[in-house]
């Protein structure tokens, strides 16, 4: 477990430096993605998914947590995570103009690909160990992927 740290620790800086510029991001077009039913649910998403990011991986770094704890704990911390952005991404399909909904779809999937691996891996560290620890690693690439991609939309795509 101990050769995992440097990743953790790294992914937690980023996550929190990103979330920091996220905030500025969302402070200085706020009228922007207020005036819209579904920029700040696209916000809240963005945030959450690197708090998941970050909060995974401190919980991580913590020392001597037995397989059992640990996959218990990504259980129930994925499981949170999934249930409100699932629901902020049911709000917003709602909210989402036909003509736009099956592009939306692919946002929704990609959240989904950002969050259902911590439950996975929670699960599968119960039965087969820390080998389940690589699909953190998915979990955490597409969450950045993801939330950048709505920083983009949120402070630059709203401008055009």
């Amino acid at each position: 477990m101990h050769e995992w740290n440097n990743f953790y620790v790294a992914a937690a800086g980023a996550a929190g430096a990103l979330a920091g510029l996220i905030f500025v991001g969302i402070s200085i077009s706020l009228t922007k993605i207020l005036s819209g039913p579904i920029l700040p649910n696209r916000a809240l998403t963005s945030v959450i998914l690197l708090l998941a990011i970050l909060l995974v991986t401190l919980l991580l770094l913590v020392p001597d947590l037995s397989p059992r704890l640990k996959g218990s704990l990504l259980i129930i911390f994925g499981l949170i995570t999934w249930i409100i952005i699932t629901r902020l991404d049911i709000l917003s399909l709602h909210l989402t103009k036909k003509i736009y909904k099956r592009k939306y779809f692919a946002n929704l999937l990609f959240n989904q690909l950002a969050i259902l691996p911590y439950v996975l891996s929670g699960v599968l560290i119960l039965f087969i160990g820390d080998t389940a620890l690589y699909l953190i690693v998915v979990a955490i690439i597409f969450s950045f992927v993801k939330s950048v991609s709505e920083a983009w939309v949120l402070l630059v795509e709203i401008n055009r």
